[in-house]
């Protein structure tokens, strides 16, 4: 049986090779990888420090799943008084669990958990294949979006 729970510090060895693996899958890498140094710090800094969730999924310890919600504050506007935003980010399950809900099982913890934290706005980079589950899930298209990366 599936086990969902929040992350916490204690978990951060399971966090980072979880975050590896996912890293890895995605952009299809070498089993023999050798990941940055600063990718690896920056990351177990973000597990450890960050204003951040994470859910894992684990089929009877192991990780099959992991998805991130950030937090931040910006300037409040009249729509978001609070200025408190939400960003989902590293929605994934391992290839052999697909189809059967986890996705959406650990970004629906993440929505009320970001709710309860008092975000107004939750945002996310969407692939193609995740943005069916996102639009199920109550998120719009927002086209209005820019960004610029350095």
């Amino acid at each position: 049986m599936l086990e969902y729970r929040i992350a916490t510090k204690e978990d951060i060895e399971l966090l980072m090779s979880t975050r590896l693996f996912m890293l890895r899958e995605v952009n299809n890498l070498d089993e023999d990888y050798q990941y940055s140094d600063e990718l690896i710090d920056s990351s177990r800094k973000y597990f450890l420090e960050g204003d951040q969730t994470t859910v894992l999924a684990l089929d009877d310890g192991k990780p099959v799943g992991c998805a991130s919600m950030s937090y931040f504050t910006v300037m409040p506007t009249f729509s978001h008084v609070s200025g408190k935003r939400a960003h989902l980010m590293n929605v994934f399950t391992d290839k052999n669990y697909r189809r059967m809900g986890i996705g959406k099982t650990m970004v629906n913890m993440l929505i009320k958990d970001a709710w309860n934290k008092g975000a107004t706005e939750i945002s996310l980079d969407a692939t193609e294949s995740g943005r069916p589950l996102y639009k199920a899930l109550g998120f719009n298209e927002n086209g209005a979006c820019m960004n610029m990366t350095r």
